[in-house]
Order: C-alpha cells, then sequence, then structure tokens
C-alpha cells in the first residue's frame, strides 16, 4: 500500500503483482471465449450470468496465465491451488451440492427409458442435449443461483469470488471440455457409477430371456441346418414354402412406437426434428400401403 499524507487517508493503492508459475495450467484459448462444446460453454454461461463483475474477468485473465497449479474434481467439490502475490499458493475449495439420491434415481430413470441418450452414455459419450432430460424431470444438472456454489480461498481478498476462485472456475470449462462427465461428478455420480445404474435398468426394461428350457429345440434345430456353401446356386431362389406364405397387416397397437421409443434425436434438418420428419414419412408410406391393398382388393 501507499500512504498519500495530504488529507490523512487512503487515496491509492498499489497492486501486487502475481509470482509467475513456470508449469502451471493454462487455458487453451489465449483471446476470446473459453471453452470449446457446449457443456463448457454452458458453465461459463452460467457463471455469466450472476453478475459477479470484474472478479471474474480478473479471474480469467490469472486462467491464461497459469497462475493455477492444480485442480482436483471430488463428488460436489473442486480443490485446488492458485499461485498469488505470496509464496505460498492459496487453497481454493468450490461446492456444489449434489444432487439426491432421489433426483438422480429420476434422472437415470429419464436416461434409461430414452434408447439414444441410454446408448450414448453406455457407450460412454455424452449426448448433447443430456440437459433435456434433467428439465424433464425438474432437475438442474448446473448451477441456478450464486448461492448454490460455496466457495473458499485462503487468500486475505474478501470477495467471493475472488480472482483465484474465478481463475478455477474458467479452468473447469476446459476440463469439462476433456471429460463431460466430471459435471455428472461434481453433481455427485461418478462416470462409472451412472453406467451400471443404466445398465441395471435398461436389464430391467429389457430382461434377458431365459435360454435353457428350449436347448434341446435349439439342439435339435441345428441338426437340421443346412450349409450356404452347398446352396449358393439356389439361395435366392423361392421354395415350395413361398406358396403357403401370407402376410396379415394390421394396425398397431402404438402408432410410430420405435419412433416414441428412441426419443428425441440429437439433430435436426432444417428447423425440423428429425422424428417428426421420419413420422410424416411413416405415415406416408402407410397410406400409400393401404390404398395399394385396397385397389388390390
Amino acid at each position: 500500500m501507499s500512504w498519500r499524507g495530504r488529507g490523512g487517508y487512503w487515496d491509492d493503492y498499489y497492486k501486487p503483482q502475481p509470482i509467475r508459475v513456470k508449469d502451471g495450467i493454462k487455458t487453451k484459448s489465449e483471446r476470446g471465449a473459453i471453452g470449446e462444446t457446449w457443456w463448457s460453454k454452458r458453465w461459463i454461461g452460467v457463471l455469466e450470468s450472476f453478475n459477479m463483475g470484474a472478479r471474474l474477468t480478473r479471474g480469467r485473465s490469472y486462467a491464461r496465465q497459469g497462475q493455477v497449479l492444480s485442480i482436483d474434481v471430488e463428488p460436489g467439490l473442486v480443490k485446488a491451488k492458485v499461485q498469488g502475490s505470496r509464496p505460498k499458493p492459496y487453497n481454493v475449495k468450490i461446492q456444489l451440492r449434489p444432487l439426491s439420491d432421489q433426483d438422480w434415481d429420476k434422472v437415470t430413470e429419464a436416461m434409461a427409458a430414452q434408447a439414444i441418450f441410454a446408448a450414448k452414455l453406455l457407450a460412454g459419450e455424452m449426448p448433447t442435449d443430456i440437459e433435456e432430460v434433467f428439465r424433464a424431470v425438474h432437475v438442474s444438472l448446473f448451477p441456478t443461483a450464486l448461492r448454490e456454489l460455496n466457495t473458499d480461498c485462503s487468500c486475505p481478498d474478501w470477495a467471493n469470488p475472488c480472482k483465484h476462485i474465478a481463475a478455477v472456475y474458467y479452468l473447469l470449462a476446459e476440463r469439462f471440455d476433456e471429460d463431460p462427465f466430471l459435471i455428472f461428478k461434481l453433481r455427485g455420480r461418478t462416470k462409472e457409477q451412472i453406467i451400471a445404474v443404466l445398465r441395471d435398468k435398461r436389464a430391467a426394461t429389457f430382461p434377458v430371456e431365459d435360454t435353457s428350457a428350449g436347448a434341446e429345440t435349439a439342439s435339435a434345430e441345428e441338426e437340421n441346418l443346412i450349409s450356404l456353401e452347398e446352396h449358393l446356386e439356389t439361395f435366392w431362389q423361392a421354395g415350395e414354402a413361398i406358396e403357403s406364405f401370407t402376410v396379415n397387416l394390421s394396425t398397431p397397437r402404438i402408432d410410430k412406437a420405435i419412433l416414441k421409443r428412441l426419443g428425441t434425436a440429437p439433430f435436426t434438418i432444417g428447423d425440423m426434428k428429425v422424428a417428426s420428419l421420419l413420422a410424416k414419412a411413416y405415415s406416408a408410406v402407410d397410406a400409400a400401403v393401404s390404398k395399394k391393398m385396397t385397389e388390390e382388393e
């Protein structure tokens, strides 16, 4: 600090520069927006919507300079070390309340019900519109207010967030780019836990049939199988069974059941959702087939 004697009050102050770090964690982005994927941009957008002021901007500079030494994400907690102007790095903690077991049960139930979400998650991919699943069961994946983020820093700055906390905020965005499942972890569930629950729920919905009772029948059928190699010349010829083959078309119990089972596709054609376009196509084919059958009768 510098003292201005005239007037007998502090009217100016010295802003100490942070000690530069050689191998700190720097953002990939040197200018402009931080974060590349929707989930990292969503994280930054949520933080900026809380109107934290210049502190968030100064934290972005710290993140780009590489002042953050380490970041560790645990369920509901982020721990980090940030090098400031003092020799000893500051300890930063960011807590986000984990979702309750009941909320996670609702979310995973919704995930399992949507085949396209379940398939991607089971393959280790984060669906681009996963937040819609949370909204559908009235649960928020990201914080909705600043008070939901409980933060602490060992620096002497009383502001919340201080620039050290803000720097960690920005670097978390790029961590989400690298591993979007860290968002789930911050909310209390690891990637492995989510996948295990989804497998159980999908298995409960589509149980594996017990084939032990039909083992003898299967063995008998295998004995009657013919070799494809020995019948290549007649493979495409219709056999005698074609004469008695019939098709009985009827209205399905659930209209467009496959589309409804798959759920909303994660892409569109123009402004139209793919599922909506396919539904129209299915209706057109159905109408054409019905017309053809009527004419033949």
